[in-house]
């Protein structure tokens, strides 16, 4: 019989679910995926069905525990997309409604009252966090809300609430367990950094009862067993769950000081180690990055909506497909520089470290030489522009020194992106090799609780990087449009007064 060397690590994110089986020496041994889709019923309304979620997450399992071979599977390690918020029946396990995810913003109006009650800075205080319909209170209120007789059932402890992880555990351990990782009650908008327990204040404030929330633990914990799952054993621990943008950040360097992850998709996560919850800027959410079983990690963290989807949304609009006859990678070097345009794509507003829902995109400094060309080129700028702006915060923090940029996700696969970002940037960008990070974040998660695993041992396990050096003299040339660039973000700032529109008058 072969040994339990293995874990498999589930990837339960926005638009696919994966399963990787991580063998003691951090190589994957097998690997499953299969794609999800989104639901958005309202203009703004983003959701998921929690059913779909579990039977992707169960039918990657098992498929890839059945490549590996079910006697190698030591334990089950969880990452999962963040914010997302889901309820359910205590008595048979049912959702009480969709699953509202990160993108959501259905609870707007909700945070609109509170910030109108001068309530967002008591929330960030407490909670580290922005108040932003993003976050996972918001949702449950909205989720109660609509489900009759909700706030009296949650009240009786007859609802359970929680963010993808509880979910997951809750339903692969048969519902005998009903937990969260730390790092995903930080992106709840109810747990208070300081103790890293739920904040009774934000419960009252958001009126969502303790009882139907579960037990917060370390992100490396066994927090349960399978039991009763079709085509996987029974016993299996669950020894790890933590948020996927935090498992990256693990999965890269286990958290070491300067080092700095983005995440590159269709937005992107910033995310810094810090030393302690500091809530004094306002321009980045503090945040839990994990709890390791010994000790809690702080991060700093900049939220970007629009990177990924910037090129791809100017990509529509300039009909310039990227299965065309030119391939993606060479689409911004088809001109020598964006011929003075500056895209800033604040399609649904701007995240960090601006924080404007109102804010709208900007395309300027066009000219009558102005191709296609330039506005694709100004895209991919703009990917950079972006990061460099949260990192420019991250410098601002006492006591942090910037080493380098580690970067993962798909628009980090493109060369010249990374090599622009580097020369912008002044300092080296890493670029992990390896595609399923947050998989492997969580599976070093699970090593640790599992089979306790040193941070010598896991540092010994981490994937290799390609390193893009900063051109000097280029990073000097870039600074003055980077200087343009911060002039048209302050353009998508400005709005008109509705006065001067109607009546023409100047205001």
């Amino acid at each position: 019989m072969a040994k339990a060397d293995c874990i498999v690590a589930l990837d339960e994110g926005t638009s696919n679910a994966k399963a990787v089986v991580v063998d003691a020496q951090g190589a994957i041994v097998a690997r499953a995926s299969r794609p999800l889709t989104l639901q958005t019923p309202q203009p703004g309304w983003v959701e998921q069905r929690g059913e779909a979620l579990l039977a992707a997450s169960l039918a990657v399992l098992r498929e890839a525990i059945a490549l590996a071979g079910a006697s190698r599977i030591a334990g089950i390690a969880i990452s999962n997309q963040r914010e997302t918020a889901i309820g359910w029946r205590r008595s048979d396990g049912q959702p009480i409604g969709p699953a509202l995810t990160w993108q959501c913003a259905r609870a707007a109006d909700f945070c609109e009252r509170l910030r109108h009650d001068r309530q967002a800075e008591v929330v960030r205080r407490a909670t580290g966090l922005p108040l932003s319909p993003l976050f996972s209170a918001a949702k449950m209120r909205w989720l109660l809300d609509r489900c009759e007789g909700g706030q009296r059932m949650a009240e009786n402890g007859e609802i359970c609430l929680g963010t993808i992880d509880a979910w997951l555990l809750w339903q692969l351990s048969g519902g005998q367990a009903f937990g969260c990782d730390t790092s995903n009650a930080a992106r709840t908008q109810l747990l208070n950094l300081a103790s890293g327990d739920w904040d009774e204040r934000m419960l009252a404030l958001f009126n969502i009862p303790r009882q139907a929330l579960p037990t917060i633990s370390p992100s490396s914990h066994v927090f349960g067993a399978t039991l009763g799952l079709e085509g996987i054993a029974d016993g299996i621990p669950i020894g790890a769950m933590v948020g996927d943008s935090h498992a990256a950040l693990y999965g890269h360097a286990l958290g070491q000081a300067g080092q700095v992850k983005a995440t590159y998709g269709t937005g992107s996560s910033v995310m810094a180690p810090i030393a302690e919850a500091q809530c004094d800027t306002s321009a980045l959410a503090t945040t839990v990055a994990w709890h390791d079983g010994e000790r809690m990690q702080y991060a700093l963290e900049g939220n970007i909506p629009h990177t990924g989807d910037a090129i791809a949304w100017m990509l529509d609009i300039t009909a310039m497909s990227a299965g065309g006859e030119t391939p993606l990678s060479e689409l911004p070097v088809c001109v020598a520089d964006s011929g003075g345009v500056y895209f800033v794509p604040a399609l649904t507003g701007v995240g960090a470290p601006w924080w404007d829902e109102q804010a709208r995109g900007v395309i300027c400094g066009l000219s009558r030489g102005t191709r296609r060309e330039h506005l694709v080129r100004a895209a991919f700028e703009s990917v950079a522009y972006q990061i460099a702006d949260v990192i420019g915060v991250l410098r601002q923090q006492p006591g942090f020194a910037l080493q380098g940029l580690m970067a993962d996700g798909g628009p980090s696969r493109n060369d010249w992106l990374m090599q622009f970002q580097a020369d912008l940037l002044g300092c080296p960008v890493w670029r992990s090799n390896t595609a399923e990070l947050s998989a492997l974040g969580a599976a070093l998660m699970a090593m640790r609780s599992l089979w306790g695993t040193t941070d010598r041992q896991l540092a010994a396990l981490l994937p290799q990087h390609d390193e893009f050096k900063p051109d000097m003299q280029r990073h000097r040339q870039l600074q003055e449009n980077y200087s343009a660039w911060r002039q048209a973000v302050q353009r998508t700032l400005w709005r008109p007064q509705a006065s001067s529109l109607m009546t023409g008058e100047q205001p």
